[in-house]
């Protein structure tokens, strides 16, 4: 009796060792592979949805951007009309004679006429704050607001702005605009920053001389119409033109908290990011300053969290399930290895499903945040927009105004061109002179447009917006800068089988016509050009400094018009 029962006590422990080795082996082979995959899986989610705020965020910043770059030019503009202004030129000109006899010539009379040249070109009066222009003796004349203008009252002499860094900013730019991050006059008005530009004599040509200055101070929340807030995305920008990340404009204190003025901008985006933000920045083209967006990674997360500790919850149940099946049916070893495969598999597939749900679903959040965006501007706001305008000026008798709108609209139109890439050659030519109408309204008749097609083009399709820009090409980077008026002709033919345009203007000229072929809009021109007409089709560049530019298109006649 005592043997038998040694015999049995010795096959129970047997059976126990065995059943304990079976259950550390199913320890080695579901808990830690479930862990591994909930870590996996976690960290895919969590890289894609990274990456897609990224490249969205990017995306929308070069939007912003671009929406910036239509206000800087509108004040730019305005900028131009001040200086091209004859009656401005010559008080400032005339102010210049009095250079070192310490005589103030601005007096009320004076003050009170220049305030009204001023105040007549301004443009987009929501965001200009006030505008002040000084004679070369330092003299001054202001509009606008007294809190953005400072101490600079009218018909003072200032002369200490000669020793400003930003005056010796503007008068290294030689004339051109420049954004300077701050108010220049009064550096304790938080709600402003300034453009200043160097004004010179257009009438000596080969030695401009200086006539004075123009500062115009506007207001930061020209950056709230072009940022979308919300509750989690912080917004700034930044002025890196001086090797710092001096801030411009923010919708957050973040930037308070890292020092930034005494550090460059690399280094301050670095300290941003090791405290667990994510970064992306754009750099504008008309200010040289950086969009920067940037999110804390850890509310970026959320959902990707949510789905870590789900992954977790499964591996956890799923592991006791198998721990407690292999240790009650240790002797069947095939029925719970084929049962745990089967589990394996309908975990993988339900953290493939979450990851692409997650996925979509922040893809269609950025999605609708951009079509928000787009659809703030609607064809039919602005067309019942510039009828208003055209009726307006009808009935106050200013026909300048009333030709801009009308041809602005006709022009809106033909480029919309009912949401069809293809249209006639007449339809282009005719979208081609209403915005030579827009152009010799803005620049009193300067240019001279003359257009010389062959009437078997007229019914001819074209892709739409292919000769156009090579118009507004030849105006601002040929006629502008040029003194005087200037010419452009665009011809038409049509010889054995190919089809030839070319626009050609007198101006100044490209020193560097690799540069020039690099723009965004020759190269948006010569990319649709060979996707429509394919790589057999051309455009080619000649050009002389001083003497004009050509730009001839080239495609077969046959090329598809659908």
């Amino acid at each position: 009796m005592q043997m038998k029962a040694m015999i049995k006590m010795r096959n129970n422990l047997k059976s126990d060792q065995v059943r304990m080795k079976y259950f550390l082996l199913m320890i080695g082979i579901s808990i830690f592979p479930l862990i591994l995959l909930g870590f996996i899986s976690f960290n895919i989610a969590k890289e894609t949805l990274i990456e897609n705020q990224l490249q969205t965020t990017k995306n929308y910043l070069k939007t912003s951007s671009e929406a910036a770059d239509l206000l800087f030019r509108n004040i730019i503009n305005m900028e131009r009309l001040i200086s091209w202004n004859s009656d401005t030129r010559r008080e400032l000109i005339d102010s210049a004679k009095y250079a070192g006899v310490g005589q103030n010539i601005m007096d009320n009379e004076t003050t009170k006429r220049m305030q009204n040249l001023i105040s007549r070109y301004l443009i987009d009066t929501q965001y200009i704050d006030s505008v002040c222009l000084f004679d070369v003796n330092y003299r001054s004349v202001c509009y606008g607001s007294s809190k953005s203008i400072g101490g600079y009252g009218n018909g003072g002499i200032y002369r200490s702005i000669s020793y400003s860094t930003w005056y010796k900013k503007s008068a290294e730019a030689k004339g051109r605009p420049v954004f300077i991050g701050y108010n220049v006059l009064n550096q304790d008005d938080q709600s402003t920053f300034s453009s200043v530009k160097l004004l010179k004599d257009p009438q000596n040509v080969f030695n401009p001389k200086k006539i004075g200055l123009l500062v115009v101070n506007v207001k930061k929340s020209l950056f709230s119409r072009v940022f979308q807030e919300s509750s989690n995305n912080e917004w700034a920008v930044l002025d890196s033109t001086e090797n710092k990340g001096n801030v411009v404009f923010s919708n957050t204190s973040t930037f308070n908290l890292v020092g930034n003025s005494t550090m460059d901008l690399n280094s301050l985006l670095n300290k941003l990011e090791k405290r667990g933000y994510l970064i992306s920045s754009y750099k504008n083209k008309s200010t040289g300053w950086t969009f920067v967006h940037f999110i804390k990674e850890k509310e970026l997360l959320k959902q990707s969290n949510q789905i870590g500790v789900a992954t977790v919850l499964i591996s956890s149940i799923l592991g006791l399930i198998a721990l407690v099946l292999s240790f009650f049916l240790s002797g069947k070893l095939s029925r719970p290895l084929i049962h745990l495969r089967n589990i394996f598999q309908r975990v993988s597939v339900e953290n493939i499903e979450l990851n692409e749900k997650l996925i979509r679903a922040q893809l269609k959040e950025r999605e609708a945040e951009l079509r928000t965006l787009q659809a703030q501007i609607k064809p039919h706001f602005l067309y019942n927009t510039l009828d208003s305008i055209y009726w307006m000026a009808i009935l106050q008798n200013n026909n300048d105004i009333a030709k801009m709108a009308i041809a602005l609209s006709e022009s809106f139109k033909l480029s919309l061109n009912k949401g069809e890439d293809m249209i006639p050659v007449s339809k282009e030519l005719e979208h081609i002179r209403h915005y030579m109408t827009i152009q010799n309204l803005r620049y009193q008749n300067r240019f001279q447009y003359i257009e010389d097609v062959e009437q078997v083009l007229m019914d001819k399709k074209i892709l739409k917006l292919l000769l156009q820009p090579l118009v507004e090409n030849a105006i601002y980077h040929g006629l502008e800068p040029k003194v005087g008026e200037g010419i452009i002709e665009l011809t038409g033919t049509i010889t054995d089988g190919w089809v030839r345009f070319t626009v050609e203007d007198n101006g100044v000229g490209i020193e560097d016509i690799s540069v020039t072929e690099k723009g965004f809009g020759l190269r948006n021109v010569r990319e649709r050009l060979m996707l429509c007409y394919g790589p057999e089709s051309t455009l080619t560049i000649s050009s002389k400094v001083n003497e004009g530019t050509c730009i001839e298109i080239k495609f077969q006649n046959n090329a598809r018009e659908e």
